[in-house]
């Protein structure tokens, strides 16, 4: 499986970076990978600019049924993002929320989807 990581930054959870690694058994590969991708973590934070295009640009190298994980700052903490503002951005990028979970101390994890079309 490959997962890229975009929106990295100090900011966030290590931790949680190195269990994902440990799960795939492989490193996370970035922006700059040029191939397809079956998930993308995206790190997000309110001030990081528009959300749709944010999740737009996550979509670039998705393989068909991937995932992204929209990962931000729980609610209270800096950076933090409304969950209204995730469900409005969502279907704006043609994407459906599933499910969404704490995930670390300070991130809560939001999963979302290209929605299923009738074959």
């Amino acid at each position: 499986m490959v997962i890229q990581e975009l929106g990295w930054d100090n900011d966030t959870d290590d931790e949680l970076r190195v269990a994902i690694e440990d799960r795939i058994d492989s490193d996370m590969v970035d922006g700059d990978y040029g191939n397809v991708v079956d998930a993308v973590l995206l790190w997000w934070r309110e001030d990081d600019g528009d959300l749709v295009d944010g999740l737009v640009d996550a979509l670039t190298d998705l393989v068909g049924g991937g995932a992204i994980w929209l990962l931000t700052p729980k609610v209270g903490r800096p950076g933090s993002v409304d969950p209204a503002d995730i469900a409005e951005a969502a279907p704006i990028a043609g994407l459906a929320q599933t499910t969404t979970a704490a995930v670390s101390k300070d991130w809560s994890a939001t999963r979302l989807v290209a929605p299923k079309t009738p074959a």
